[in-house]
């Protein structure tokens, strides 16, 4: 249902309840106080009708009807719209999922859209209900629990990046082939939660600058100080969860290069080393080769050749034989053949 709750509340105390819109608006114009209206994923024509009551600019309305907006903080006249995208950490996949949520907050309004399952805004609207102080502060209340509740929720995903960033440091070292898709996947979330976390820097620093045009109460702005605080420590972090990963997949290019260039190594060892049982091979083939030419050639046994009569011929064709092999095995030593 799109209208999720719709009510008045009156000096920080909810005095009415309705199902529709236009009883909302009606309570509204007779009695006074201020609305709040909390919408999932409405309709062009629910968002059209909350305008139409409160005037908000067209722009906006459009903003709110399409989502897929960045973090953002516009004025319009009396009235400010706020876009923000609130995360939850996933144990269950170790991922970050990001929601969107737009506010719509004026004198006596303040509407809130809900474009995801998170964050259960109903809990932020019985916190302030549990605190009429707070709530009496008007619709500008609503937007610090918004805030607060959304920066309070960047917590756990903080926790859960840096427990997967202090995993992939343990796998970088384990040769484990899937670290460079999972740094790569966590340095996509990296860069999503920056893009998320980093506008509220700015956003705070608009409505500080708008607290004395707004009547904004001196308590409410000590309350949006402390959750710049938050915001900035959590800017922080997620900045150095971008450096860490980039230094990871730095070191993984090195690993991988440095194993590489280990594999490279082993087969040029490999190479030499089967060179150099050729060369060895060569030598000794060379070297008996030579003895058997000769003793080939004396073995032939034809009548007319020379030497075969001859009384010296056996022991010239011996020492030929071993001065060639000799002479052959002197060349190839010092070649380092042998």
């Amino acid at each position: 249902m799109p209208i999720v709750d719709s009510a008045i509340y009156r000096k920080g105390v909810r005095e009415s309840h309705h199902v529709t819109l236009d009883q909302t608006f009606e309570d509204l114009h007779e009695h006074g106080g201020f609305a709040w209206i909390g919408l999932y994923r409405p309709t062009e024509a629910e968002l059209a009708a909350v305008a139409e009551e409160f005037e908000l600019h067209h722009l906006a309305i459009h903003n709110a009807t399409t989502g897929h907006q960045r973090p953002k903080l516009e004025r319009f006249g009396d009235s400010t719209f706020v876009v923000l995208r609130p995360a939850r950490y996933l144990e269950a996949t170790e991922q970050v999922e990001f929601g969107e949520v737009h506010l719509f907050i004026g004198p006596n309004f303040a509407i809130t859209v809900r474009h995801a399952e998170s964050p259960d805004l109903s809990q932020v609207r019985r916190r302030l209900e549990a605190d009429p102080d707070l709530l009496a502060l008007g619709p500008q209340a609503v937007l610090y629990a918004v805030l607060d509740e959304i920066v309070n929720g960047y917590n756990p995903v903080v926790d859960g990046m840096e427990d997967d960033i202090d995993e992939i440091e343990d796998e970088l070292f384990s040769g484990d082939p899937d670290v460079a898709r999972r740094i790569y996947e966590l340095a996509r979330e990296a860069m999503a939660f920056q893009r998320a976390t980093h506008p509220l820097v700015r956003m705070f620093r608009s409505l500080e600058a708008g607290y004395d045009k707004f009547s904004v109460d001196i308590e409410l702005r000590r309350d949006m100080r402390d959750v710049l605080d938050h915001v900035l420590r959590i800017v922080e972090r997620a900045d150095t969860f971008r450096a860490l990963l980039e230094n990871a997949l730095t070191v993984h290019s090195t690993l991988v290069t440095q194993a590489q260039n280990e594999e490279m190594r082993q087969l040029s060892h490999a190479s030499i080393e089967q060179g150099d049982q050729v060369k060895k091979i060569s030598s000794w083939a060379a070297i008996l080769f030579t003895p058997g030419l000769v003793a080939g050639i004396y073995g032939m046994n034809f009548t007319h050749m020379p030497e075969l009569s001859w009384v010296l011929g056996y022991p010239m064709a011996m020492g030929l034989m071993l001065l060639s092999a000799g002479l052959l095995y002197v060349v190839f030593k010092r070649h380092n053949w042998l």
